[in-house]
């Protein structure tokens, strides 16, 4: 009696096969492509150059850069694109209409929201903050000035809602909020009476306190005092304060890529970007007697100590 004979596979076993590793191939594949339309009001080649980069991060999407002008209203748009807001006209212009797709409005300032939304946030918006994170900043004051404990800060109309905020931030690291109204700039007195009363000062990013025409007073009249200035932002550091934390673009990228993997009924409505660097002016830190900072280990140590949802 022969042994049987090996049977080749039958047409339905092969059949069954292909389609176990079609299925599989499949599942590995996004569902589909996101449509990611930014706007803005003007076109230039640093916009240009940032939707290429998010283009590049995510190829299976179709990324596209559309002038304001050039948009309909924003009830008129499909209503699956996910809609990214790069200035302020743009957002003037989403305000118009409640019915649109869900919107991201990237690097708005706490201020510029304020006068534009006056607290009340529409369901289809989620603002990504531009100017650091008051905690952040604070601690970071912490960890370069150990020994400080009094926190100057000015403020103004526009900013004043912040210091509810500060001053708990400050409770839990020991420190202590001085602030002080300085609504006519062209008056250093509130400047002065604050230097006298506090160990550092704490720049809020507030564009009528901190800016080219008041800058020199601030700097020169803190550094009189060899006090440090903390903040407000990257620009300001370069002018002459001691340190701030700042995202660049390659961080607005990172956080826009992780968003944008997410449904956007899951966006947060208000985000502080994760993503951020420490930029500190070396200059500064010696005329003050402070040791040389490692920027990334500085930011490495912040990170380390936020917690996000």
């Amino acid at each position: 009696m022969q042994p049987p004979s090996r049977k080749t596979p039958t047409l339905g076993r092969m059949l069954a096969g292909l389609c176990l590793i079609v299925g599989g191939l499949l599942c590995s594949l996004p569902a589909s492509a996101a449509e990611i339309l930014l706007t803005g009001a003007e076109d230039s080649p640093g916009v240009q150059s940032f939707t290429q980069a998010l283009s590049e991060l995510r190829p299976t999407d179709s990324v596209r850069f559309q002038p304001l002008a050039s948009l309909p209203a924003p009830g008129k748009l499909p209503s699956g694109t996910r809609l990214i807001l790069l200035d302020l006209p743009s957002l003037d212009w989403r305000l118009q209409d409640s019915q649109g797709p869900a919107t991201l409005v990237l690097r708005i300032s706490r201020l510029q929201a304020r006068q534009r939304l006056n607290n009340v946030l529409p369901t289809h918006l989620s603002l990504l903050w531009s100017d650091p994170p008051l905690e952040r900043q604070l601690r970071l004051t912490r960890l370069l000035l150990p020994q400080v404990r009094r926190v100057g800060v000015l403020y103004d109309r526009h900013s004043e809602f912040l210091l509810k905020e500060l001053r708990l931030a400050a409770l839990p690291l020991g420190l202590e909020i001085v602030a002080e109204s300085w609504d006519n700039t062209n008056d250093s007195r509130p400047l002065q009476t604050l230097l006298k009363n506090c160990d550092v000062l704490l720049g809020l990013d507030d564009p009528d306190l901190y800016n080219p025409k008041t800058a020199k007073n601030l700097l020169l009249s803190s550094y009189a005092r060899q006090m440090a200035l903390i903040g407000p932002n990257a620009a300001f550091v370069k002018a002459g304060s001691l340190a701030s934390t700042y995202s660049d673009q390659s961080d607005w990228l990172a956080i826009l890529d992780d968003l944008l993997d997410r449904p956007p009924a899951s966006w947060p409505r208000t985000l502080y970007p994760k993503h951020f660097k420490v930029l500190s002016n070396p200059q500064v830190a010696r005329s003050l007697g402070i040791e040389q900072m490692n920027e990334a280990s500085v930011a490495t140590q912040l990170a380390e100590g936020e917690s996000h949802p």
